[in-house]
C-alpha cells in the first residue's frame, strides 16, 4: 500500500481504504487510481475481509481528476484517454467487488469524487458534505462521472447536476439517492460502521451472490431479470449457508456461517 492510499482491516472483517492525500484534495491522479485499483485487486481475494469502508483524510473527499496533472498533459491524448480508461476501470472494480462497499464522504465530493461516492454500494455523509459535477464550467463534460451518477439518480436530477455544475448539499443529495444517510460529523463514524459491522455479521458467500445479482439484474428488462434471479435464488439455496440459515432460523438460534 502507498502513501497515497492507507488501509486498515479492523476484527469485524472491516477494511477501510482512505484517500490519503489531503493537500492535493485527494484527487484521482493517475498515481491515485492505480493504488485504489491494488488494493481492490487484492481485497477481491482477502478472506478476512467482509465489507469495505471507502473514506479520505482532511477536509475533502475527493475533488475529482487532479487538473495540474492533467494540464501537463493537455497534448497528449494518449495520456488522457489512459487516465479516463483508468478511472472506469476503478469503478466498475468498486462495482465488481465480491464484498459491500461503503462510501464514508466528509467534505466535498465533486466530478470523478462524485462518481467514486456513486459507484460505492452504499454512501453515509456528513450533512455539511457537499456534491457537484462542475466539468462543464471548466469546458470539461463530466462525462465518464455520469455513469455512476446517472445509475444512482433519476434522469432529470442528473442532468441538472451534470448542465449546471452547482453544488448540492448533503441533504439534497440524499433526497436524490446518492448517499443513504446523512448525519452530524460527529456521528459518521459510529454510523458508517455500525452499518459496516450489521453487514459484516452476515454471510459472505450470500453477500457476494446478491451484490452480484443486484447489478446484473438491474439492467435487464423485468421479465429477463426475473427469470435470472429465479436461477440465482435456485442456486444460492444449494449453499451451506442458506440451509444453515434456515435451520438457524426455524431453531431460533444464531447461524454459524461457513461463508460457502
Amino acid at each position: 500500500m502507498t502513501d497515497l492510499l492507507t488501509r486498515n482491516t479492523d476484527d469485524s472483517g472491516i477494511t477501510t481504504l482512505t484517500l490519503n492525500q489531503p493537500d492535493r484534495r485527494n484527487s484521482l491522479s493517475m498515481a491515485m487510481l492505480d493504488a485504489l485499483s491494488e488494493a481492490l485487486t487484492a481485497l477481491a481475494t482477502d478472506d478476512a475481509t467482509r465489507v469495505v469502508v471507502l473514506a479520505a483524510a482532511g477536509k475533502v473527499f475527493c475533488a475529482g481528476h487532479d487538473l495540474k496533472e492533467i494540464r501537463g498533459q493537455l497534448d497528449s491524448q494518449e495520456f488522457q484517454l489512459a487516465l479516463f480508461n483508468r478511472c472506469s476501470e476503478v469503478m466498475q472494480q468498486i462495482v465488481n467487488l465480491p464484498k459491500p462497499v461503503i462510501a464514508r464522504v466528509a467534505g466535498i465530493a465533486t466530478a470523478a469524487g462524485c462518481q467514486l461516492v456513486a459507484s460505492c454500494d452504499l454512501a453515509v455523509a456528513a450533512d455539511s458534505s457537499r456534491f457537484a459535477t462542475p466539468g462543464v464550467n471548466i469546458g470539461l463534460f463530466c462525462s465518464t462521472p455520469m455513469v455512476a451518477l446517472s445509475r444512482n439518480v433519476s434522469r432529470k436530477h442528473a442532468m441538472e447536476m451534470l448542465l449546471t455544475g452547482e453544488m448540492i448539499s448533503a441533504a439534497r443529495a440524499e433526497q436524490l439517492g446518492l448517499v443513504n444517510r446523512i448525519v452530524d460529523e460527529s456521528l459518521l463514524d459510529e454510523t458508517v460502521y455500525t452499518m459496516a459491522r450489521t453487514i459484516a455479521e452476515k454471510s459472505g458467500h450470500t453477500l457476494k451472490i446478491g451484490k452480484g445479482a443486484f447489478y446484473r439484474q438491474v439492467e435487464m428488462p423485468l421479465a429477463e431479470a426475473y427469470d435470472y434471479t429465479a436461477k440465482v435464488m435456485a442456486e444460492n439455496m444449494r449453499a451451506d449457508d442458506a440451509r444453515e440459515g434456515i435451520c438457524a432460523f426455524l431453531d431460533k438460534r444464531k447461524p454459524e456461517w461457513r461463508d460457502s
